[in-house]
């Protein structure tokens, strides 16, 4: 029903949508922040708040009635043989779930080879539930799945699936919202949560929330939650963001950071889940190409971006590499409608990812735009032997300066649309310009020569399972001893300069900032031995501590573990570092931690 002037709204109180009162007053006094709320609608008025929070954001529930998914299905474990190859996603359809299955069972082969290598978990019972794909939220991720939307969620969690799968763990997966007040206890039933662990994302928390009242709570060391772009600790306490200015739409769930499981390794202080470069297809591929008469191998530019809006602004910028490759596009292409893209590019419209996969296969160059952020393509498409073309940016985005990341419980400096490629892999596999520079763009690519395929072993299915393996044996959320993994021998201190965060402060030795070793250095007696004289010892609650102002000579210790933070920084004081070394290829884990 369209909305009126003078019509009355009041906020609904439903169990299920617990945040939604908070976030409708949020809306209220911050409608204006951002333009993309009155693309949506959102005029200031409730009704409007309510219409965006129910049918965008999902923290509402709907006016008109809500549509729920299917039965969740269950995995069970088998033999190695029938693992991954037998995943039945029974009852549950759709565009979405279709993705995952199939990536699943196309990479079967890769898994199965993985886990022979792989020790065997002991078995937990573990729940996947994907909020982003239940209710109203997930009906519109299936509508733009068929429209060439974001995928790289998906391909999260059908690796996930795969690799819990073969580490023999029983699953259950679900993307019914009506489910979870059967899979989850309510505070009052009396019954334990049969679950040893739930991986979800940040649409199931506040679904989980509702269906488990005051359980929630309690059980809420057994999440996992996946989140692409990373929660950092200022965020993730709802008090301390508000009281400092980091209170967001996002964040504010006062979990363990390390809770929360990202697509790459943006910061440490959330776990790095990653997922798989699906470069073992081309194993599989056939010899022939999609069309033979238009290919010239090795003088393919693949152009990275699958909906029209991603190339407004950069004709010029792929006019240049067209002038020196053949330029290919997969631009969804709505029927009817004539198409926006220049007439030098050869568009195939949206490609199933196997037909995708062999188009990359006979590239040389996979040209980024600058949009989507950090997804999983570019790193299949170094693993296909193509190089990585990215727009530089200068100044970085940031949720300052970019809707895309505002809001984002992050701080994070974005220099390039995919910095992981560019600052863990780099040249000759990546190429970062300026894309309003065509002479740098064009000498960018007439330098790029023959590549030989590359993966970090990070994006392997070894890698993987390796990864998940240990965090799953060791990372223990609900105990509130300090941690033991990693080990506090792995701990190498550093003092940082002013206004330098920990995770910039390890990488200059080559290191990664481990937070679960933070209480092993915030103590008087860790400046002692760096033979820092402090004239004060404050105990505080502050994302920057431990750290030291030489203004006073001041030393600060962490009062609050939930904000030791390994992103915090400032230029009053010289973080304390507790950093690590990692293995070759993987940095989530160090030489010890296996």
């Amino acid at each position: 029903l369209p909305i009126g002037p003078d019509e009355k709204c009041e906020v609904p109180m439903d169990r299920a949508y617990p945040v939604c009162a908070e976030k409708v007053e949020f809306l209220r006094t911050r409608w204006q922040s951002d333009p993309c709320y009155a693309f949506y609608g959102v005029d200031g008025t409730t009704c409007s708040i309510l219409t965006y929070l129910s049918q965008i954001e999902d923290f509402c529930p709907p006016r008109l009635g809500r549509n729920h998914s299917a039965l969740p299905w269950h995995q069970k474990p088998h033999s190695y043989t029938e693992k991954v190859q037998t995943h039945h996603f029974h009852s549950i359809d759709g565009a979405a779930v279709n993705f995952i299955r199939s990536r699943v069972e196309r990479m079967s082969k890769r898994w199965i080879q993985a886990a022979l290598r792989m020790r065997q978990s002991s078995n937990k019972t573990v729940l996947l539930y994907p909020g982003a794909l239940a209710g109203s939220v997930g009906q519109r991720f299936e509508a733009l799945v068929e429209r060439g939307g974001p995928l790289g969620e998906l391909v999260q969690w059908a690796d996930l699936s795969a690799c819990l799968t073969i580490l023999g763990h029983n699953l259950t997966f679900s993307t019914s919202q009506q489910q979870l007040h059967r899979l989850a206890p309510l505070s009052y039933s009396f019954l334990p949560l049969t679950y040893d662990l739930i991986y979800t994302d940040y649409h199931g928390l506040a679904h989980l929330q509702g269906a488990m009242g005051l359980a929630f709570l309690h059980y809420q060391c057994r999440f996992r939650i996946l989140d692409s772009f990373g929660t950092e600790p200022a965020f993730n306490s709802g008090s301390y963001a508000h009281s400092h200015g980091y209170k967001t739409l996002w964040g504010s769930w006062g979990l363990q950071p390390l809770q929360y499981m990202t697509m790459f390794p943006h910061t440490p202080d959330n776990s790095f889940l990653g997922f798989v470069s699906e470069e073992t297809a081309r194993d599989e591929a056939r010899e022939e190409e999609l069309e033979p008469d238009t290919y010239r191998k090795d003088r393919i530019a693949v152009v990275y971006g699958k909906q029209d809006y991603m190339w407004q602004g950069k004709s010029e910028y792929v006019q240049v590499i067209s002038e020196e490759l053949e330029t290919h596009a997969t631009v969804y292409q709505p029927p009817g409608l004539a198409s926006n893209l220049p007439s030098f590019i050869k568009n195939h419209g949206l490609l199933t990812q196997e037909h995708f996969l062999r188009l990359l296969r006979r590239a040389k160059v996979f040209v980024g735009l600058g949009f989507p952020y950090e997804g999983p393509a570019p790193i299949e498409a170094i693993a296909l032997g193509c190089v990585f073309l990215q727009p530089r940016f200068d100044p970085p985005h940031s949720s300052d300066n970019n809707d895309f990341y505002k809001g984002k419980p992050t701080t994070r400096q974005i220099s390039s649309q995919h910095p992981y490629v560019e600052k863990f892999i780099g040249k000759p596999h990546v190429w970062t310009v300026d894309v309003t520079n065509k002479t740098d763009v064009r000498e960018a690519v007439r330098a790029i020569l023959r590549t030989e395929p590359f993966t970090p072993r990070e994006f392997t299915c070894e890698g993987m399972l390796e990864r998940v393996r240990s965090y799953i044996a060791h990372q223990n959320f609900c105990s509130k001893s300090v941690p033991t993994w990693p080990p506090e021998s792995t701990l190498r201190v550093r003092l940082g300069p002013l206004g330098q965060s920990c995770v910039s402060v390890c990488r200059r030795s080559s290191l990664v900032c481990e937070p679960a070793l933070f209480p092993n250095l915030n103590s008087p007696a860790a400046f002692a031995r760096l033979g820092i004289g402090c004239s004060s010892m404050e105990q505080e609650v502050n994302h920057l501590f431990p750290s030291y102002s030489p203004w006073g000579r001041q030393c600060g210790l962490q009062q609050e573990p939930l904000l030791f933070s390994c992103a915090g920084s400032d230029h009053s004081y010289r973080r304390l570092c507790p950093c690590r070394a990692h293995l070759p290829g993987q940095v989530a884990l160090c030489p010890d931690c296996l």
